[in-house]
């Protein structure tokens, strides 16, 4: 089977261009309304990436978005992040008669260049979560991220003057200290789902820690135990950090000295067999983590026990 080839889409005004809409006030950054961009009658599924962030609260889409194997569809509104070279996928619904309602907010990373928000941006993990992780709003918070974007469209539309872009970069941040806030909410009030989520990751590395193959497999990455649970590798850490203050990786870690605390304790294996049972390939670096985690060594803690 024929796979969708990927659109890119390089520029601000190409994406203005390809959605029929005028060119944008600025070159480098744009706030569309969702609702003026006219659906076409006949649309086939496709792939894209952007070579710019799109945070956008869209209603009304009446399509499915994917990215890779996992998919959402809008039925209703909700805000969601994409980073440049992220790819994602549209698979259109036959029905096009949907009221579409929204905004989209787009931002060349150039317009960010030599400003602080140009590195800081990378501290917000949300624009690594998967499509099916977006960010559900209330009203009330609906109501203030729109009041944001207003203001930066009033500054788009605006003479650009030196202080533009400060004001600009102000509102960004605002908006995206809001985001953060909105979403650590949502982990909160969707405490049900996130510890099932727990639950589930306790039994992946439960197996994963009992199979005799761990030795031949290795120690598992945060990016094979999201994988294995269908999230992204920065939503996991986000649900972990908000319940139980640890990341993925001390998960797996705290896993790991588990099982090493019980062979060390009703097995007469060297430490060097243990490690090698764990996981590990040199004996030495299974000393090291088993220390700091336990403050003693694998000899020292075995030493209790007899």
């Amino acid at each position: 089977m024929k796979s969708t080839q990927i659109v890119r889409i390089k520029s601000i005004a190409d994406f203005h261009r390809s959605k029929g809409l005028p060119a944008p006030k600025h070159p480098l950054i744009s706030v569309i309304d969702y609702g003026s961009i006219e659906c076409a009658e006949h649309i086939s599924a496709s792939n894209m990436v952007l070579d710019f962030y799109n945070i956008s609260l869209k209603r009304g889409i009446n399509a499915k978005m994917k990215y890779g194997q996992q998919s959402y569809d809008f039925d209703e509104g909700v805000l969601f992040f994409l980073s440049p070279n992220q790819v994602f996928g549209i698979e259109p619904h036959p029905d096009q008669t949907v009221k579409r309602t929204g905004w989209m907010l787009l931002i060349h990373p150039d317009f960010l260049w030599n400003t602080p928000l140009a590195q800081g941006l990378k501290k917000y993990e949300f624009f690594d979560y998967a499509t099916n992780e977006a960010l559900f709003l209330s009203e009330k918070e609906e109501a203030t991220l729109k009041g944001i974007v207003d203001h930066i469209q009033e500054e788009c539309v605006a003479n650009l003057d030196k202080f533009s872009q400060g004001i600009i970069i102000s509102h960004i941040e605002t908006l995206l200290h809001y985001s953060e806030r909105f979403y650590q909410r949502q982990f909160i009030t969707r405490q049900k789902s996130n510890h099932q989520l727990l639950a589930r990751l306790e039994k992946l590395l439960e197996e994963h820690f009992a199979n005799e193959a761990l030795a031949s497999k290795g120690i598992p990455t945060v990016q094979y135990i999201a994988e294995s649970l269908h999230v992204s590798p920065s939503y996991l850490g986000g649900v972990l950090k908000s319940t139980t203050g640890q990341s993925t990786q001390q998960h797996i870690h705290e896993k790991l000295i588990e099982k090493a605390k019980e062979k060390l304790s009703t097995s007469a294996l060297s430490v060097g067999e243990i490690a090698f049972l764990l996981g590990f390939e040199h004996s030495q670096s299974f000393s090291k983590l088993f220390k700091s985690k336990v403050e003693m060594s694998p000899l020292e803690f075995r030493a209790r026990f007899n």
